[in-house]
């Protein structure tokens, strides 16, 4: 597909630049969102930000651009759904986090 922009007046050129930033952003927010579906709310994910070590946590919040995760260390992030990765169960278990009750035996 071409387009002859030389023969395009300074406000039609306006008008295409907005339509083509309009549907850039659609088309972002279309890969992000297919990309928030792969995980589900409460699910334990992790991710990596730049400088940082791998961050755990929990998702909480589907955004319109990126999803909210609280980490175990309680901080608050906003996440691009494509730098996250799901955490299986055996993955990163902390000890800490596993409730051990004991039962007494009926006499």
């Amino acid at each position: 597909m071409n387009i002859d922009v030389e023969n395009l007046s300074e406000q039609e050129l306006v008008d295409l630049n907005n339509k083509i930033v309009a549907r850039l952003r659609f088309l972002q927010q279309s890969r992000a969102h297919s990309k928030m579906l792969e995980f589900k709310i409460g699910e334990r994910v992790s991710f990596q930000p730049p400088g940082r070590p791998m961050l755990l946590g929990v998702l909480t919040r589907y955004n319109k651009k990126s999803v909210t995760v609280i980490t175990d260390t309680g901080e608050h992030w906003n996440v691009d759904p494509g730098a996250l990765r799901k955490v299986r169960a055996s993955d990163h278990s902390r000890p800490e986090d596993a409730k051990v009750f004991s039962f007494q035996k009926k006499p």
